[in-house]
């Protein structure tokens, strides 16, 4: 990729955001448009365009991603069963995907429906 992302530009302190969680592996942020009380957007620092361009080497970025979902859950109080959060990625424009850069909606604080969509 040639020109930054959005969620880079997040990242490198360019745009404001307001970040939940980094670590060497990615950076957190509340969504501008949360579709749930609870809307974070969980971005690897590793600029992926998407799931599906994802290789064998992004494995371990891949699992950073799903392990620090978790560390934010449980720091906003949403990890209890009783509770429970919701992972979502969204590949390609029928999906969803706005930002072609790979990242996690961790959607929490209401019941969520199910078939989503």
């Amino acid at each position: 990729m040639s020109d930054k992302t959005l969620f880079q530009k997040i990242m490198d302190r360019e745009i404001p955001a307001s970040i939940v969680y980094e670590d060497a592996e990615c950076v957190a942020f509340n969504d501008i448009t949360p579709q749930a009380p609870v809307h974070i957007l969980i971005v690897p620092r590793k600029p992926i365009p998407r799931v599906g361009d994802a290789v064998a080497e992004d494995q371990g970025q891949l699992g950073a991603l799903l392990l620090a979902a978790g560390k934010i859950a449980e720091q906003l109080g949403v990890k209890e069963r009783s509770k429970g959060f919701r992972l979502v990625i969204n590949q390609g424009v029928d999906a969803g995907e706005t930002v072609p850069h790979l990242h996690v909606h961790l959607l929490a604080g209401r019941a969520l429906a199910w078939p989503p969509g």
